[in-house]
């Protein structure tokens, strides 16, 4: 990284330290959801974002596939006990979106669930919008070649050996499936109150920049957000269903 990136980064941690300092005087509730196709740079991100923060007010959950009781329980109830309380912070790497997602290519819910979810989920966010909630929803995109790369990565790296899923055979396998996934669950989960926001990550620095960025533009006062730029465009914008057909989201 150069140094640039480095003072760049550093900086953006810094405000992201000041905002958890004000958050928890104030006692903000905040909550984070990234998603996006495997190796797309979820983890990195949090990394960065979370590097310097408070143990104690920071919670990163990723959850295993559910357990039997939990496949019997309300979707949303093995997520809800993670949610943030006062003055915590609390990023889901990867979230209820999964029943739009990888459960729905992979067949692991049936067709009826997936409906009776995109009916539920922007109820569901609302109510936790609607008391006192702030959420920010984040899709993270990545090309097709960049990800076969990075999937390649993985099986030679051993540092990445913890990375290696048995989904990562089909991730390429399935993209076609993944993409249509993808264009139905931001059309029918964009909302106001929880808008999602598309980054693209084959560059990962800059990614995790724009990230940064955008969460401080959006969860911090203006006294910390008025000094941080704005996120670039080109790399951080706003979800609309036309991003789907111009370019802007990977086919």
């Amino acid at each position: 990284m150069a140094k640039d990136d480095d003072d760049e980064l550093e900086a953006l941690q810094v405000a992201l330290v000041r905002f958890q300092q004000h958050a928890i005087e104030t006692g903000e509730r905040d909550l984070v959801i990234f998603e996006g196709r495997d190796t797309a740079g979820k983890d990195g991100a949090i990394k960065r974002i979370v590097e310097h923060l408070s143990i104690r007010s920071t919670r990163v959950v990723a959850l295993p596939k559910p357990t039997e009781r939990e496949r019997g329980q309300w979707y949303f109830q093995r997520y809800a006990e993670h949610l943030p309380a006062k003055g915590e912070l609390v990023i889901l790497n990867r979230s209820w979106y999964n029943r739009a997602g990888v459960e729905r290519v992979m067949g692991f819910a049936t067709a009826e669930e997936q409906k009776t979810f995109l009916r539920d989920v922007p109820v569901f966010e609302r109510m936790l919008v609607g008391s006192g909630v702030q959420v920010v929803k984040l899709w993270l995109d990545i090309s097709r070649k960049e990800q076969a790369e990075r999937l390649e990565a993985r099986k030679t790296d051993p540092l990445k050996a913890l990375k290696v899923s048995p989904l990562d055979a089909v991730a390429q396998e399935k993209w076609d499936d993944y993409s249509a996934a993808r264009n139905e669950m931001l059309r029918r989960t964009h909302i106001v109150e929880a808008p999602w926001t598309v980054v693209h990550t084959d560059k990962k620095p800059k990614a995790r920049e724009n990230i940064m960025r955008h969460l401080l533009k959006e969860l911090a006062p203006p006294a910390i957000a008025d000094g941080v730029d704005p996120p670039d465009p080109d790399v951080l914008f706003p979800f609309e269903p036309e991003a789907l057909t111009d370019g802007r989201l990977e086919p």
